[in-house]
C-alpha cells in the first residue's frame, strides 16, 4: 500500500490534495455536501492505490535475440513474448527495455489489456558499430490504473546478452611455413605406422561419423564420445594480438588498436578457415590456459575466437606479459599484429620468435592514426624484425589488409623456398 501511494501520478495526488481541502473547508463552512465530494475526491485515487498494491500479477517474459552474436554494424532481432499467466486481467502496461547506448535508444512499447492466459509478441531492432559483448535489458514494466491515478514500475530479472564481433575482412591464401607441431585431430599422418594408442576419444560434434562413436566412452561420460586419431603432426598457429594502451593512437573505432582487432580477427578466421588450430594471446598475459580454436566438423569454428577479440580492450601496462610461453609446448606458426615497439619490447620479441617454427610481424604505422603515447627509439620496426628472425610488414590506416597480407605472405615465398612448400598443410597453397 505505501508503494502505491508513492507511485501515484499527478492527477491522482491533485484528486488527493483536492479532496482534502475540499473536506477541511466543508467542516469549517459547514456544508455536509462538500464534505460528501471531498470524501470522494480521497476516495478514488486511494482506493486504486490499495487495489494495485493487493493485485499479484504474474507476468512471464522470454527475450530472443536472432542472432545473438553478429559482426559490427549488422542488426540483431529482438523479439519479445510477454504472458499472462495469473487469473486476473491486468491493466495498461508500459514497457521500456533496458539496452545500452551503443546500440540505439531505449524501446518503448505499450500493452493493452491482457486477459488470463493470454500472449503478446512484441519486437525491435539493435545495431552497433562497435564491437563488444552487452546486456540487454531488463524490462521495466509499468502497471497503470484505467482512471491514470496510479503507475506501478515493476521489473523483470532475465536478461539477454549480445555480442558484437570484429569485422572480418576475407584474405588471399598465402604460403605458410613452420606451422606443424604437436599432436592433432584428423590431420594426415607423416608415417604410414601408427598404433592403438594413438587413439583418443572427443566430444560428439555435429556433422561427425556415426562410425567414429566410440560407445565405451560414451557410456562412461554419458554422452557421445567419438574416435580422434592423434597424429604426430598438427598445424598449429599463436595469433599474439598487441593491445597496450602504450603502443596504440587514435580513439574510438577510428583508433589504431580497433583495426589492430579487424586485422588479427581477419587473420585468425583465415587460419582457421585454412584448417589451422588457433590460439589468441594479448599483451595483458591472461590467457595462462589459452584455448586453440579449431576447424569444426562442419566447417570453420569461428565463433569462440571472435567472441574472444569482441571483448579485448586496451591495457594501461607498458609491457608485453609472455607467461603463455612458459607453457612448454611449442607454439608453431606466431602471427603477431603489433602496434609501437620501443627498445625494451625487443628482448620479448626476440624470445617470441625463438619460441615458433616461424614467425610473421603485421606491424602498423601508429603514428599516421594520430599523436602516439610514445616516440619509437632505435632502428624503425620492419628492419629491426626481418634482422631477427621476423617476416615483417607494415602498413597504416589506408593500407588494404588484403594486400598487406599478400606482401607478408610474399616474403616467406622467396626466404623460405622449397623448404616452405614441403612444410605447408594439405590445402594450403
Amino acid at each position: 500500500m505505501r508503494e502505491a501511494l508513492s507511485a501515484l501520478t499527478t492527477r491522482g495526488r491533485a484528486f488527493l490534495a483536492a479532496g482534502i481541502t475540499a473536506t477541511v473547508c466543508a467542516i469549517f463552512l459547514g456544508y455536509d455536501e462538500l464534505v460528501r465530494v471531498g470524501a470522494l475526491l480521497v476516495l478514488v485515487p486511494l482506493a486504486t492505490a490499495w487495489f494495485l498494491g493487493r493485485s499479484r500479477y504474474r507476468l512471464g517474459l522470454v527475450r530472443t535475440l536472432t542472432p545473438s552474436q553478429v559482426t559490427a554494424g549488422q542488426q540483431s532481432r529482438v523479439t519479445i513474448d510477454l504472458t499472462n499467466d495469473g487469473r486476473m486481467p491486468t491493466g495498461l502496461l508500459l514497457l521500456e527495455d533496458q539496452v545500452p547506448y551503443v546500440l540505439g535508444s531505449r524501446p518503448r512499447f505499450v500493452v493493452d489489456r491482457m486477459g488470463p492466459r493470454w500472449k503478446r509478441q512484441i519486437g525491435y531492432v539493435v545495431r552497433s558499430d562497435v564491437r563488444g559483448k552487452f546486456t540487454v535489458g531488463p524490462m521495466k514494466v509499468r502497471l497503470s490504473d484505467p482512471f491514470g491515478m496510479v503507475e506501478l514500475d515493476r521489473t523483470f530479472q532475465t536478461v539477454s546478452k549480445l555480442v558484437v564481433t570484429p569485422r572480418v575482412i576475407p584474405l588471399p591464401p598465402v604460403p605458410l611455413s613452420g606451422a606443424w607441431t604437436g599432436s592433432g585431430d584428423n590431420r594426415p599422418r607423416a608415417f604410414a605406422s601408427g598404433s592403438a594408442e594413438d587413439v583418443t576419444v572427443r566430444e560428439y560434434r555435429r556433422g561427425d561419423d556415426l562410425r567414429r562413436v566410440h560407445w565405451r566412452s560414451s557410456a562412461h561420460a554419458g554422452e557421445l564420445m567419438v574416435r580422434r586419431e592423434e597424429q604426430p603432426w598438427q598445424s598449429r598457429a599463436t595469433l599474439f594480438l598487441d593491445n597496450r594502451k602504450i603502443a596504440h593512437a587514435g580513439s574510438g573505432a577510428a583508433s589504431s588498436l580497433e583495426h589492430a582487432v579487424v586485422v588479427a580477427a581477419s587473420i585468425g578466421v583465415h587460419l582457421i578457415q585454412r584448417g589451422f588450430n588457433v590460439r589468441l594471446v594479448t599483451a595483458a598475459g591472461e590467457e595462462s590456459a589459452p584455448q586453440w580454436h579449431e576447424h569444426g566438423a562442419m566447417g570453420a569454428e569461428t565463433g569462440p575466437l571472435l567472441e574472444s577479440l569482441a571483448v579485448v580492450t586496451e591495457v594501461t601496462h607498458p609491457h608485453i606479459d609472455v607467461k603463455w610461453l612458459q607453457d612448454g609446448g611449442h607454439s608453431g606458426l606466431l602471427i603477431g599484429v603489433l602496434g609501437l615497439v620501443a627498445e625494451h619490447d625487443q628482448p620479448i620479441l626476440t624470445r617470441m620468435r625463438h619460441s615458433a617454427a616461424a614467425a610473421m610481424a603485421f606491424t602498423l604505422d601508429v603514428p599516421a592514426w594520430g599523436r602516439a603515447h610514445q616516440v619509437v627509439a632505435g632502428t624503425p620496426v620492419v628492419p629491426w624484425l626481418t634482422g631477427h628472425g621476423w617476416r615483417a610488414v607494415s602498413a597504416g590506416p589506408k593500407d588494404p589488409v588484403p594486400s598487406t597480407w599478400q606482401e607478408l605472405g610474399l616474403l616467406g615465398k622467396t626466404r623460405v623456398g622449397t623448404r616452405a612448400t614441403a612444410l605447408t598443410p594439405r590445402g594450403v597453397s
